[in-house]
């Protein structure tokens, strides 16, 4: 940053690992100061910061529960301490596990609506309080919303909440000069997605795709990088970044 420039201040939640590790670096090359909370690797973590670093800002890593409100009240009385304030909130933070209705583990599908639904509405509380003017919260939905593949029904009712909730946020911020979107990734190669998947189902997926592929995070990354920055003019809005799956 120049000399006499106040860096903005982003905070991303699972952002030591997969979409959210991407995220974190890519605004970290956008001049941005960069917070990453994470759930329990610290290991992954601090790999995280190193790298934040590296791009020439600032960095610091934060273990909290995303659906614990006093934690995450706490984490953002530590940003607002150590960093000046807070102007851009990514909710990466995430969880997914897959099962037919008929079959669905009620305690699996407690703690995915915990930490996407409960963390989510959370994170976006302390947000919507805290965001400087000029200012952005991110949230992540997924394609599957619209994709509706069989075994997704409880991850996909976690982020059609997230989307019910982006525009209703957005109209509760009036004349705060604060945006609030969602992105909704498709098959994008992290962990999270290639877990259990072996090369031919990959392949076979990435044959779906009108692009020919699967998504990368820097392929994500540069859609949340716009709206936590320049894209001023997009807001209360699910943007799809899939390639094009239908």
């Amino acid at each position: 940053m120049g000399s006499g420039t106040v860096s903005r201040v982003a905070v991303v939640t699972g952002g030591s690992r997969g979409i959210g590790r991407a995220v974190a670096e890519r605004l970290a090359r956008d001049g941005q100061d960069v917070v990453v909370v994470y759930a329990s690797n610290d290991t992954e973590a601090n790999a995280a910061v190193a790298a934040i670093e590296a791009a020439g800002v600032r960095a610091a890593a934060v273990r909290a529960d995303v659906a614990d409100e006093a934690a995450v009240a706490g984490l953002f009385d530590t940003v607002e301490r150590d960093f000046g304030g807070v102007d851009v909130v990514v909710n990466a933070a995430g969880v997914m596990a897959l099962s037919p209705v008929a079959d669905l583990d009620l305690d699996a599908f407690d703690r995915i609506h915990r930490i996407n639904v409960r963390g989510a509405f959370v994170v976006a509380r302390e947000a919507a309080r805290r965001l400087r003017p000029g200012g952005a919260l991110v949230s992540f939905s997924s394609s599957q919303t619209r994709l509706l593949s069989p075994s997704y029904a409880a991850y996909v009712a976690s982020k059609a909440a997230v989307e019910a909730l982006t525009p209703i946020l957005a109209k509760e911020l009036r004349g705060r000069d604060v945006t609030v979107n969602a992105v909704a990734p498709g098959p994008t190669a992290t962990d999270l997605f290639l877990d259990g998947k072996d090369a031919a189902t990959v392949e076979r997926i990435a044959g779906l795709n009108p692009m020919g592929r699967i998504g990368t995070p820097d392929d994500i990354a540069e859609v949340v990088s716009a709206l936590a920055g320049p894209a001023r003019w997009v807001n209360g809005q699910t943007v799809y970044v899939n390639g094009g799956a239908a």
